[in-house]
């Protein structure tokens, strides 16, 4: 094996950690970072949107967004996103990392701020405007996926590598804290400046008119973290394995790594050539042989991908639920519009420092000792585990002695996500896959995680309704009930453990080692793990 590997992907596989790879963490991790930012912050502010631009004169609860309008608003991102990791993946492995990189940054930018500029005079055309911006900032944000999941994987050391890649996804979790912070100070300023009463004392003065600039300064702010980090970018040398295995050019390989890991490497060509003109290095996605090595390892990578993210998005059906029964947010008739949009910020600020960012942290310190699959399989077991504890019981849980507990072991089951399936899940399927093949492998799989979110924050929204129509919320049809919604969660999460055997470890091995790309015939190494 270690006569095959060319010298400047073996100076890679053992560098010390340096601080170049401190470097590509952070400018890699704030496009993470402001892609969390971006996707969680419209829950901030959909009920400010509601009282806005839905309120109905003589109602007994501010105005709120009709199903289908909230559904659009929310959802309209992940479409966008699905798309931009499927584009984007295929094209990180057509053009290179780095000429596709800063385009997913630029979008995000522009339309981060085209978000917040939403025009109109009437709701319908606001909301057109948001959902259509939002869509290609989600188009940009599902770019960001593969290519930096990709990027950091071909830049680390074998030793440490799935710390890095985690350590990048882990910004999602800062992500999300800046996200409630920001809310919580922008809602404070404009609550000092612009003080109203309640709704209940009065429907029309509890919104005041300067709260339309509020929702759109929280979407707007996501735009800085990203252009800061676009010159960085694109300073950034394109990746030695691609530059080497794709485009071929073993010089430009070995002149790019030889500064950034400032020693001298032989570019070694013809070893390039002999490497990308064997037969087991020229096969595409859609060909046998591809199936014959690597379709298991897709399918295992796509699938729970999938049954992760139908768990982890279907949280929000049941936050409100917390938040109200803990008493962080009050009914909203007792509040006016920003003290809604600042306790909803406080609540988001605090799960995502007690349960969400500890968890990704976890990830991090363990990863490499651990392995990523023993990590996956925890993470599965004990997310299942919980959700049936949660379910079982679903109506001793609903006493109010009893919420405390209740929300322990919700906080406990998306800790073990984040310390589980949501990190490895991003980590290996930019280890396992070819080169020429990686960036699109980890889009497909990162999409069929998207399909997965759709599916848990949209089709459980409808499922989880009482399955009396009279006690559903408004505008929904009779669902199965919450207790039948974490029961069938809990299943998911136990397929997502089984299908978790497809998935090969790759601890402490090069990704060609990972890929075969080094062998002519590597499946025998590559056979799944059971």
């Amino acid at each position: 094996m270690a006569g095959q590997q060319l010298q400047v992907l073996n100076a890679l596989d053992v560098a010390k950690t340096q601080w170049y790879h401190f470097t590509a963490i952070i400018i890699a991790g704030m496009g993470f970072f402001t892609d969390a930012y971006d996707l969680f912050c419209i829950s901030l502010v959909t009920k400010l949107l509601g009282r806005i631009y839905y309120h109905v004169d003589g109602a007994a609860k501010p105005g709120s967004l009709p199903p289908n309008v909230s559904a659009a608003v929310n959802g309209v991102a992940l479409c966008g996103t699905l798309a931009g990791q499927l584009f984007f993946g295929w094209l990180g492995d057509k053009l290179g990392r780095k000429k596709v990189y800063g385009l997913t940054l630029m979008l995000m930018v522009i339309c981060s701020i085209a978000s917040g500029l939403s025009f109109g005079h009437n709701s319908k055309s606001v909301m057109a405007t948001l959902c259509f911006f939002r869509f290609w900032l989600g188009f940009g944000i599902g770019g960001d996926y593969p290519l930096s999941a990709t990027i950091m994987s071909e830049y680390a050391n074998k030793k440490t590598r799935g710390a890095f890649i985690a350590a990048v996804f882990a910004m999602q979790g800062f992500g999300i804290l800046v996200g409630g912070v920001f809310a919580i100070i922008v809602s404070t300023a404009f609550k000092t400046r612009y003080d109203a009463p309640a709704y209940e004392v009065d429907p029309i003065g509890s919104t005041v008119p300067q709260a339309d600039y509020v929702w759109r300064i929280i979407l707007m702010v996501g735009a800085i973290p990203a252009g800061l980090t676009y010159y960085w970018r694109m300073k950034m040398p394109e990746t030695a394995r691609y530059t080497a295995l794709v485009a071929k050019n073993a010089k430009q390989a070995a002149s790019d790594m030889s500064k950034v890991l400032q020693v001298d490497i032989e570019a070694e060509q013809s070893k390039v050539e002999q490497l990308t003109k064997s037969e087991a290095g020229a096969f595409g996605l859609f060909t046998k042989q591809f199936f014959q090595r690597h379709g298991l390892h897709l399918l295992g990578t796509t699938s729970t991908w999938f049954l992760l993210d139908i768990a982890f998005y279907s949280q929000n059906l049941f936050q409100k639920d917390i938040f109200s029964a803990i008493g962080w947010i009050p009914a909203a008739k007792t509040m006016n519009a920003l003290e809604e949009v600042f306790r909803i910020g406080r609540a988001q600020t605090l799960i995502a420092l007690c349960s969400t960012v500890p968890g990704y942290w976890f990830t991090v310190a363990f990863i490499d000792r651990m392995g990523r699959f023993a990590i996956q399989l925890m993470g599965f077991a004990f997310m299942t585990v919980f959700m049936f504890a949660l379910a079982i019981p679903y109506n001793h849980w609903t006493h109010k002695e009893n919420r405390i507990g209740f929300v322990v072991i919700y906080s406990l089951t998306f800790f073990f996500a984040n310390f589980g399936p949501n990190a490895t899940t991003f980590v290996v399927p930019a280890e396992i896959f070819p080169a020429r093949l990686r960036s699109t492998c980890h889009g497909i799989s990162a999409a069929a995680g998207k399909l997965g979110a759709i599916v848990g924050a949209f089709g459980f929204l409808y499922l989880a309704q009482n399955q009396d129509k009279t006690k559903a919320d408004a505008g929904y049809p009779a669902g199965i009930g919450v207790r039948n919604s974490l029961i069938l969660l809990g299943f998911i999460n136990l397929l997502g453990l089984l299908f978790t055997f497809l998935v090969p470890e790759s601890k402490g091995k090069s990704l060609e080692e990972m890929s075969g790309e080094n062998e002519e015939v590597a499946a025998e190494e590559l056979e799944p793990r059971s």
